[in-house]
């Protein structure tokens, strides 16, 4: 692999139809409008791991809502991470809160224009600070998303795989050789981003439209739909936790998560992870036990209303959800805090739990408990 070397005649073959192409079949996407800082950063921010389609109508209700740096800067966290709610990923919000913020105190509001200060930002890594500083600032810089690498292991008939150093080091070499004089570098990073997205997709790739297929060296060896090399998948464990819909009157009782790790910061209807037998009983003594500890309060006729199913990143759930109400209120103090029903909507909930809030009106129309 470190022997490969990157020649110039591959310009003329890729990146001069890239280009081409790109003039011709690019998308028009909102934040392709204009080159500000900000609205690249965030546009790049929400597209880590998240497709276009899914991503577009957050970006535009995202900056509807915090058109400046400023705006975000001055926020809180929750409002944040509500507008960011079904987009996945909440560490990417959180980051992106915590990045404005260190923006306006640190540099006036203005966004870094080197890559050392763009990766001292909190979710800014070398290819996303590469797009900025690139799209934004019109210097050149290499990037190395998903989009990139698949397209670059193919044309090269990479067939190593694209996470050992010595790989990753050629393909960010690749990467910044096969790039465009500087005032061409915003348009060739969109065109391969475009490419990687809309042809040379992960499954079945549409070759017959590449720009740069006659060139293609997994296309001439026919190993397109092996390239990149497939890293085996790991057994992703799953485990069981119930959640507990306490009532009391109109009031519902949430509990938000830590500041750090899985879902920070997010809402969600209190409860643990379950261990052991999984019986009815057994769950519901676990629900009671929970209760008793977290408010002091003796819970009766409590019942299993859903179970839910979920798929992590790194892991599965079942989540069991059980019901109770109760007729006096208890005072309660952050992260545990009683909502009126209808105000859940103001509150980022993770998708499992919007599942529940979403049933709720079913378990309105049955018998009360008491």
């Amino acid at each position: 692999m470190m022997e490969r070397v990157v020649e110039a005649k591959t310009r003329t073959r890729f990146t001069r139809p890239l280009l081409q192409w790109y003039q011709a079949a690019g998308r028009d996407l909102p934040w392709r409008k204009n080159t500000d800082p900000y609205t690249v950063w965030v546009s790049e921010i929400m597209l880590q791991q998240t497709q276009v389609t899914t991503a577009r109508p957050y970006f535009d209700r995202f900056l509807s809502v915090f058109p400046t740096v400023f705006d975000l800067a001055k926020a809180d966290l929750d409002k944040v991470l509500k507008l960011w709610q079904g987009l996945g990923y909440y560490a990417r919000a959180r980051h992106l809160h915590q990045a404005a913020q260190k923006i306006v105190a640190q540099f006036s509001g203005k966004i870094p224009a080197t890559l050392e200060g763009l990766c001292d930002l909190p979710g800014i890594g070398r290819s996303t600070a590469g797009a900025i500083l690139t799209i934004a600032f019109g210097q050149r810089y290499p990037i190395l998303d998903g989009n990139v690498r698949r397209v670059l292991c193919r044309f090269f008939a990479i067939e190593e795989d694209p996470r050992e150093k010595a790989v990753e080091a050629w393909l960010w070499t690749c990467s910044e050789k096969l790039m465009p004089r500087r005032h061409e570098s915003g348009d060739y990073l969109q065109a391969i981003m475009d490419l990687g997205a809309t042809v040379c997709t992960p499954k079945r790739p549409n070759c017959g439209d590449c720009p740069v297929g006659p060139h293609c060296s997994a296309r001439q060896l026919g190993l397109q739909q092996e390239l990149p090399c497939k890293i085996p998948r790991k057994t992703i464990p799953h485990y069981d936790y119930f959640a507990g819909l306490l009532s009391c009157e109109d009031s519902v009782l949430i509990h938000q998560r830590p500041l750090t790790g899985l879902l920070a910061g997010l809402w969600e209807f209190p409860g643990s992870r379950l261990e052991g037998e999984l019986k009815e009983g057994t769950m519901l003594s676990c629900f009671e036990s929970f209760f008793q500890k977290e408010i002091n309060q003796t819970i009766k006729h409590a019942r299993l209303c859903m179970s839910i199913r979920h798929v992590f990143t790194h892991f599965k759930m079942t989540l069991h959800v059980f019901s109770a109400e109760i007729k006096t209120p208890v005072p309660v103090k952050i992260p545990l805090k009683w909502v009126k029903r209808p105000a859940l909507s103001d509150y980022a909930f993770s998708a499992a739990h919007q599942k529940i809030i979403s049933r709720l009106p079913d378990l309105d129309n049955r018998p009360s408990l008491f």
